[in-house]
């Protein structure tokens, strides 16, 4: 679902009446890959083949090649067509998570260069395409950190965007490094919605305190607060409104709010819940990702226990105590949802998603139970018939808050999750 040049003129200037900014973004690095989907882009692929990303998974060709002297070119030509539909002043470039650099095309370069060399000299076209736009580049900082010698040559006119989403991410160390070297950075925490269904409320309170409190020690010049839809984008909207919440509230006045009634703030501001039950609920429907006692980064084990083997899932000791109690947990936290008094337009709408959320996470559990050979107590044609409903649902919601771009593939997991049962059958 393309947005056109004339929608993002409309969104803009529907923006900027609000006083909000409107950042265009351009993966212009890594990222890449619905590109070289393509033919006719492929060749300026770091790599035209899969390869294997630092955590063990296949990903597909990913990141553009140095190498390729048709990159800026290309990228010049993306810049020309994108940028003049914004009126903002920033232009995020993204640069980030370039897993394949110097292990393809530019493998002789690095060698000789070295990696962290490379990747900056790369950038800094980049930033001269942004430069002769007249804009102030914004650019992911976790690469480059890895190479401390080399963040001093990052021009002073840009904005590093330092980045990590666990509640102990080296945020004092890694800003630091550019407050050092006198490079202007935002600090970025996430919501820590995506990849868990309905959130990891202490995971994303922690993680936004950690950003902003070492942001404002060394100097940061603004807060990113970033909501992610990775494998599939399982988390609706209404269950980030707490870290949205949360990171608002920090990013303008950290000192009063750090230890702020959330739910109570939810309730008053995205909920408009006159009794005071949907904040508590989305506060403690966020904490069930500790509940199988394995919390995974990035994740929860609820999440990917759909997408993941029945041997994975056994090397990580998980019990069925545990499971059946996270499913006690689910089914306490959900039920006192129709005692919700909400107020907003959208208030139907987000008692269904967080109904159909608590349905996924309990499904989650029930799925984890039949991978642990408790399938006497789960009839698979019972597993299916809930996947249906979850799945009916699921798309319904959907297309009330997104358009259908992304659909099929999102849906297209829970689908293969069926698998399993079937295979039972």
């Amino acid at each position: 679902s393309p947005i056109t040049a004339e929608e993002i003129l409309e969104l803009d200037a529907y923006c900027r009446a609000r006083h909000i900014d409107l950042v265009p973004n351009q993966n212009s690095f890594g990222h890449m890959h619905r590109w070289f989907e393509h033919e006719s882009y492929k060749h300026m692929a770091e790599m035209e083949t899969d390869f294997i990303a630092p955590w063990g998974s296949v990903l597909p060709p990913f990141s553009l090649s140095p190498a390729v002297p048709e990159t800026i070119p290309f990228l010049s030509e993306l810049f020309t067509e994108l940028l003049p539909n914004f009126t903002s002043t920033m232009f995020n470039v993204g640069a980030d998570e370039t897993f394949d650099l110097g292990q393809g095309r530019s493998k002789a370069m690095v060698a000789q260069q070295g990696k962290g060399r490379v990747y900056l000299d790369f950038v800094r076209k980049i930033y001269e395409l942004v430069k002769a736009h007249g804009l102030t580049m914004q650019f992911w900082g976790d690469i480059i950190n890895q190479y401390p010698d080399l963040v001093p040559e990052i021009p002073k006119d840009t904005v590093a965007l330092e980045w990590g989403y666990e509640a102990d991410h080296d945020f004092p160390g890694k800003t630091k490094l550019f407050a050092d070297s006198g490079v202007p950075f935002y600090v970025c925490p996430g919501t820590s919605s995506w990849n868990t269904i309905a959130g990891r409320t202490d995971n994303c309170t922690g993680n936004i305190r950690n950003a902003v409190e070492n942001g404002l020690k060394h100097g940061a010049i603004g807060v990113l607060n970033t909501d992610w839809g990775d494998n599939g984008h399982w988390q609706t909207l209404s269950v980030s409104y707490l870290g949205f919440a949360y990171g608002a509230a920090l990013s303008w006045a950290a000192a009063p709010n750090t230890e702020i009634d959330l739910p109570a703030v939810l309730d008053a501001f995205a909920f408009h819940d006159e009794a005071h039950v949907m904040g508590r609920l989305a506060y403690d429907l966020g904490n069930v990702y500790q509940k199988p006692g394995f919390a995974p980064p990035n994740s929860s084990l609820l999440f990917n226990v759909y997408q993941m083997s029945d041997e994975i899932l056994r090397g990580l000791a998980v019990s069925v105590d545990a499971l059946r109690d996270t499913i006690s947990t689910i089914d306490t936290i959900i039920a006192v949802l129709d005692q919700a008094k909400m107020a907003g337009p959208d208030a139907d709408l987000i008692a269904r998603e967080f109904a159909n959320a608590a349905q996924l996470l309990r499904h989650g559990a029930k799925r984890a139970l039949f991978m642990l050979d408790e399938a006497s107590l789960l009839r698979a044609d019972d597993m299916i018939a809930d996947l249906d409903a979850i799945e009916t649902e699921y798309r319904a919601l959907w297309l009330v808050r997104n358009r259908p771009g992304g659909l099929d593939d999102s849906a297209d997991r829970l689908k293969r999750a069926r698998e399993l049962y079937r295979a039972a059958k």
